[in-house]
């Protein structure tokens, strides 16, 4: 044991003496190029002089960033987190003038703007040499990215795995944010993601389905129920609140936080995280103690609970922050050069991708990326339980590019690549940890309905309620995370993105979530009717239904109930929706059943637009300036994926399970043996296979912490103020004790062997 000590000891003294020696060669290389940064006296110096004076130099400028960088970084993280990246050049030359000063008889000296590039250049080089000699020593390696998990370690139990990686598995569940089935299978089929690829070659592996979201196919409905439980009343990304007379944005801090608040008053359930997890670049926050840009927590004050927290950990770090910076930098060059071949090729369709949007893109693929990924790997050495990360890079760039544009394809292959890095390192971990890689929706492509009929949805309204109409077509506000991301970065509010304010309380009032929009009467207590509108705008509800860019509209009507109005007069009360006929019919299967479960919503709008949906080509329209887009019903977008390991249980058992626990009889046994489809799992499986609803998925992901680590304990009905565990669950069958809650109170029986043969998996490995 004494000599492995001495052996580490000295690898680690040549690690050190190395990374000197580089960086020492790289001042004197700089000294030679840069004519504004000398090493020498102005009388000249002998070279074992100026050697010297390199070496002191560099170790000087090492030691101020292992010491002061950190200090440096934690006190301006009050400064907005784009401004901590802008600043990190000149932190880090700041530095190096300190160094210089430090050599003795004044032989250092640099221009300011020279100490900017040569400090960058210094960090890039120590931190790719003491990569190349850690790599090649796996204990090494793991404790150079162990130093991302100190600080969250501190205070904490001991690992639950040991060094043997003993003890129940950690899991990692990684979102692909916007990457549908189909694209991920086209993605790994075609050698851009052989990360993926391998994981389904591997009869070991992994195994890969689809899911069908709610009508609602968007990031804030389906991660609010896949971390909470509950995606019950959020009928879009944004919708109007009448009661409150404000318009809720799923990407607004405040807004998320509500929707949070009352996803756990619904269940009754802190969430998905809240035993020892960890939440990085989500909405929300799924009850997790450990936090990194989580957007509900930033509509919160106090310690740990600020969105932009994560950015401490990695930017502590003067070669990462080095390194994202100058992707940064490389990523807006690459965007308008790409925006700039597409306007020169006449690429169609395409939408305007001047202004703020390349530092937008740049924001969402290097900055979020770079700190979600070092988050994980940080909460791998830490040994966290549970882990939930979002990578948006692929739906920002789809969303301006397009979902099956090169643009997003090269989107895909980084991050396949970041994957990549989560494996190796989980391998490397004092715990064991399984991957679990899923997405939240998918995109559909297709010209905007702007830029296919010359005006907005709200123009069409205004036309088909007699009010004026701007002469040209106003674009309608994307609704991007992304952006929203970067204004809470930057410290600026999030706007709702529509004028409902300023408008005449008469008016009404137009809300756009991809190819869904939501058209809301203010002055109309409750929702309105179909008669109510009729008598206000007698040609509003024809002039949509009939426009050759709608597919359907919902309405209540007070003689029929809520009532769905298709081209050519059609009209099929809600009871009586098919997905085999119908307006819906072009939608596929469960578009009935969505549609239906929406109109329960409390808050769904007065009337509800879903554009046309062409199945043989798959596009939608979105009423946003997006071309690949999602938000509706209709292609891509409502098919999503889940990725598992082949040693977690099938999905489709666990939802049969909870089918038979949910009959009384022998009959209703024997109906769900035969078709999986009864009980409480006839919203939750498609009769063909596959999941239903993002609610379907949250109680599949805790049924498989469950069954390694044992039952998440639910929140106290009073008194829930955080996003981490309590010590008090809901006794089982406690007044408002959820079903949620009664399940995960208790330990969890196995589940009984599959009476069903699981399906062989295709040449993609996807099963039916």
């Amino acid at each position: 044991m004494a000599d492995g000590k001495w052996r580490r000891a000295g690898a680690t003294l040549i690690r050190v003496i190395a990374v000197w020696a580089a960086s020492a060669l790289t001042l004197l290389a700089l000294a030679g190029i840069l004519p504004d940064f000398q090493l020498q006296s102005d009388d000249g110096d002998t070279v074992t002089r100026t050697a010297f004076t390199a070496a002191w130099g560099a170790g000087a400028f090492g030691l101020l960033s292992a010491l002061v960088w950190p200090v440096l970084v934690r006190a301006l993280l009050i400064v907005p987190a784009l401004v901590l990246g802008a600043l990190v050049f000149f932190l880090n030359g700041s530095l190096l003038l300190i160094a210089l000063r430090l050599i003795p008889d004044g032989r250092g000296d640099a221009a300011p703007e020279t100490a900017v590039v040569v400090a960058a250049v210094m960090s890039a080089v120590a931190s790719a040499t003491s990569t190349a000699f850690a790599v090649r020593d796996d204990d090494a390696y793991r404790r150079r990215l162990s130093r991302l998990a100190y600080r969250r370690r501190r205070g904490r139990p001991a690992d639950q795995g040991g060094p043997g990686r003993e003890g129940p598995p950690g899991t990692v569940f990684i979102q692909l944010d916007g990457v549908g089935h189909d694209a991920l299978v086209a993605a790994a089929a075609a050698g851009l993601m052989p990360t993926v690829a391998g994981w389904l070659a591997d009869s070991t592996g992994h195994r890969l389905t689809p899911w069908r979201t709610d009508w609602s196919s968007q990031t804030g409905a389906s991660q609010l129920a896949i971390l909470h439980g509950s995606n019950h009343d959020v009928p879009a990304f944004r919708w109007y609140e009448k009661e409150t007379r404000t318009v809720m944005v799923s990407s607004r801090p405040a807004s998320a936080l509500e929707m949070q608040r009352r996803a756990i008053e619904r269940t009754r359930d802190g969430g998905l995280l809240t035993i020892d997890g960890a939440s990085r670049g989500n909405l929300f926050s799924g009850g997790a103690g450990q936090l990194a840009l989580v957007l509900s927590m930033a509509a919160r004050r106090g310690k740990g609970s600020r969105s932009r927290a994560g950015y401490f950990a990695y930017f502590s770090d003067p070669a990462n922050a080095t390194r994202t910076a100058l992707s940064f930098v490389a990523e807006v060059v690459r965007e308008i050069g790409q925006s700039t071949r597409a306007r020169a090729r006449k690429v169609t369709p395409r939408v305007k991708r001047g202004g703020l949007y390349p530092f937008i893109r740049a924001f969402a693929t290097v900055v979020e990326r770079d700190v979600v990924v070092a988050a994980v790997l940080g909460d791998l050495f830490a040994g966290r339980t549970a882990v939930y990360a979002d990578l948006v890079a692929y739906d920002e760039v789809a969303h301006h590019s397009g979902p099956h544009s090169r643009d997003a394809e090269k989107v895909l292959e980084r991050l396949d690549r970041s994957l990549a890095l989560i494996a190796k390192i989980a391998d490397r971990t004092p715990r064991s940890y399984r991957i679990v890689l899923l997405s939240d929706h998918g995109q559909s492509p297709g010209e905007t309905f702007a830029g296919k009929y010359g005006l907005t949805l709200k123009d069409l309204v205004r036309a088909g309620s007699g009010l004026p109409v701007p002469r040209r077509a106003q674009r309608t506000r994307s609704a991007s995370e992304a952006r929203d991301a970067v204004r809470i970065a930057l410290h600026r509010p999030v706007e709702g993105g529509v004028d409902e304010q300023a408008a005449k309380l008469s008016d009404p009032i137009v809300l756009a979530s991809g190819n869904l929009g939501l058209i809301s009467f203010p002055d109309i207590g409750g929702r309105a009717s179909r008669e109510q509108i009729d008598r206000r705008h007698p040609a509003l509800l024809s002039t949509l239904a009939n426009h050759p860019g709608i597919g359907f509209l919902l309405v209540r009507s007070e003689e029929h109930g809520s009532v769905v109005l298709g081209p050519g007069g059609a009209e099929v009360p809600i009871a009586e929706l098919s997905d085999e006929e119908g307006p819906l019919a072009v939608f596929g299967a469960g578009a009935a059943d969505a549609v239906r479960r929406t109109d329960t919503f409390p808050h769904v709008a007065d009337i509800m637009v879903n554009s046309m949906y062409d199945p043989g080509t798959g596009t939608v329209h979105a009423f946003e300036e997006q071309i690949g887009s999602h938000g509706g019903l209709g292609g891509e977008q409502s098919r999503p994926f889940l990725l598992w390991p082949r040693g977690l249980t099938d999905p489709l058992d666990i939802m049969a399970a909870e089918s038979v626990d949910s009959v009384e009889s022998v009959e209703s046994v024997e109906s769900v043996e035969s078709t999986g489809t009864v009980g409480s799992a006839s919203a939750s499986v498609a009769p063909g296979g596959g999941l239903v609803g993002a609610e379907a998925v949250h109680r599949v992901l805790t049924r498989w912490l469950q069954e390694s680590s044992g039952p998440q304990v639910p929140v106290r009905a009073e008194g829930f103020t955080g996003p981490g565990p309590v010590d008090e669950p809901f006794p089982p069958g406690a007044p408002g004790a959820g079903p949620t809650a009664a399940r995960t109170a208790q330990a969890i029986e196995p589940l009984p062997p599959p009476k069903r043969q699981d399906p062989a998996p295709d040449a993609t490995g996807t099963t039916a």
